[in-house]
């Protein structure tokens, strides 16, 4: 079997590629790619980020989780006075001042650079130093803007409240050095971008170790910036972080087994979804016919009637797992959807969907499936460090009470999937994606394609797709008006603007046992792909 590698970004891509051609093995390459992203993606993924990883390692599942988690600063009830409304789209609350969305308040601790270095060290064959090389050189050399980080720094929010990409770079002086240009726009397609600044810090990580960033050099300067700038993190958070070894949620699927992320991620609303579906003949329905679209909606739906209200970090709630992915549940469920009962979803912040994803698999059989942010990036670059911290407060529900209410050094949900499916204890399928909780539909999706259609890789990920998580269903426009207007005498459905893209971007691997051969498939709403070495 040969090496294969697909994510949103082909610079990435190439780089996790000649590490493959080097003799390095998919974690290696996972994260050499991951480093990459966080320069060519800078409002979606980085070192002041977070991840989580589900991982096939000789014979083994494995979770591993690194948290952005809220500040000792922080209070639940802070910001209940503060709130305007909900944001529309589903993308969290908007708050006065937006301040849980851009600047130094939206800020929660990253862990990302825990994470991948905890996955080299545990797993990789590549010193740290090599690791970091190949985002360190991109970044100082600079690289092409591409047409879909040129098209976000020209959009703007549709919601008065609300907040674009480009808002996040003016909104702080240093973003607005290194991404502006002198007279305030941003670059276009096809211009040079560099951060020597970026490159300065990962060439010191790369001398003096990840530890530098929480307790070292690095760590003092970003804890006096943030400390000055009224953020929530301290030195202590910093200090104190902890990386989290969990163990993914497990499931099944027509035979298959489904190995992925814990909560607070998105990995129980797959499984309950998945358990739904698992009781109909969706073959005998058709793809995408309106009876189809009718009753995954449905079970979209009801699985996230049971995770707004319940679903929280483990280590501050308790999350009802089991009855959430529960066979017994799921058939409650199929009765509730059968007798054409309404299903009530309650609100909750989903999160901003700039987050980036990266699917590996080696010669040897080990899958990775490794899903990073920034949320969409708070605009804050701590003077001469040149990488952007997360802005992941949005995330959190800003009314105590809530199992995803603010409290010190609690991480918020997400829709953050990485998944892995088996077939005889062997993995079939390595899938994830960007793209906040329509992740979770999306990622629902293509499993579905694959499963009960058999569509082939790039077929199931280029199908046209739609999302439910409350009283509309939202579908790419690709899905015709004639077969919407059949829906919509049941439930309630729009067509989005996009054809490709306006969900989440799933960037998937299939894995043929019988042939031992890999295929993959990038997300067409995206400009990524897939390199088989």
């Amino acid at each position: 079997m040969r090496n294969i590698i697909v994510a949103p970004q082909p610079l990435a891509v190439e780089e996790g590629a000649k590490v493959f051609m080097a003799g390095g093995n998919a974690v290696d390459a996972a994260v050499v790619a991951a480093f990459v992203q966080s320069i060519v993606s800078p409002h979606s993924c980085g070192i002041g980020g977070y991840a989580i990883l589900t991982m096939h390692w000789q014979g083994q599942h494995i979770a591993l989780d690194a948290p952005a988690t809220a500040g000792a600063k922080v209070s639940p009830a802070m910001w209940e006075e503060d709130v305007l409304r909900p944001n529309p789209d589903g993308w969290g609350f908007f708050l006065r001042d937006r301040v849980n969305d851009v600047g130094y308040r939206s800020i929660c601790t990253p862990g990302m650079l825990h994470g991948l270095s905890t996955m080299l060290a545990r797993w990789g064959t590549m010193s740290w130093k090599e690791a970091l090389e190949p985002a360190a050189r991109l970044a100082e050399e600079g690289f092409v803007v591409d047409a879909h980080l040129a098209s976000s720094w020209k959009s703007r929010s549709k919601y008065p409240e609300g907040a674009s990409s480009f808002d996040y770079l003016a909104s702080n002086p240093e973003a607005s050095r290194i991404y502006l240009h002198e007279d305030g726009s941003p670059h276009e397609m096809g211009e040079i971008l560099r951060n020597p600044d970026y490159a300065q810090t990962l060439d010191h990580l790369a001398e003096h170790g990840v530890d530098d960033f929480y307790t070292g050099e690095l760590a003092e300067r970003i804890s006096a910036d943030l400390s000055a700038n009224g953020s929530f993190v301290t030195a202590e958070d910093l200090r104190d972080y902890q990386l989290r070894d969990l163990s993914p949620v497990v499931g099944t699927y027509r035979g298959h087994t489904v190995v992925t992320a814990p909560p607070p991620h998105g990995g129980p609303t797959l499984v309950a979804a998945l358990n739904i579906l698992e009781g109909y003949d969706l073959a005998r329905l058709g793809h995408n016919s309106p009876e189809y679209i009718y009753l995954v909606s449905m079970a979209m739906k009801a699985a996230f009637a049971d995770r707004n209200p319940t679903l929280g970090d483990p280590e501050f709630v308790d999350v009802p797992l089991e009855w959430m992915i529960s066979k017994e549940r799921a058939a409650q469920w199929q009765d509730h959807i059968d007798a054409e009962k309404p299903i009530n979803v309650s609100f909750v912040p989903a999160g901003p969907p700039d987050t980036t994803h990266v699917s590996v698999v080696d010669a040897a059989g080990n899958s990775v499936a490794l899903t990073h942010s920034l949320g969409s990036s708070s605009g804050v670059i701590t003077p001469g460090l040149g990488f952007m911290y997360n802005n992941s407060m949005v995330n959190f529900h800003p009314l105590a009470g809530h199992p995803n209410s603010i409290a010190p050094q609690k991480s918020r949900t997400t829709g953050m999937t990485p998944t892995i499916l088996y077939r005889d204890d062997e993995p079939v399928m390595v899938i994830g994606a960007p793209g906040a909780t329509r992740i979770i539909t999306s990622v629902l999706q293509v499993i579905l394609n694959v499963r009960d259609f058999g569509m082939s890789i790039s077929e199931a990920v280029w199908a046209p797709r739609f999302d439910c998580q409350g009283d509309l269903i939202k579908c790419q426009a690709r899905i015709p008006e004639y077969v919407c207007n059949e829906v919509r005498r049941r439930h309630p459905i729009v067509r989005l603007p996009q054809s490709h893209g306006g969900l989440a971007l799933v960037h998937a691997i299939t894995i043929d046992r019988e042939t031992n051969t890999v295929a993959g498939a990038a997300d067409t709403g995206a400009g990524g792909m897939a390199l088989v070495v």
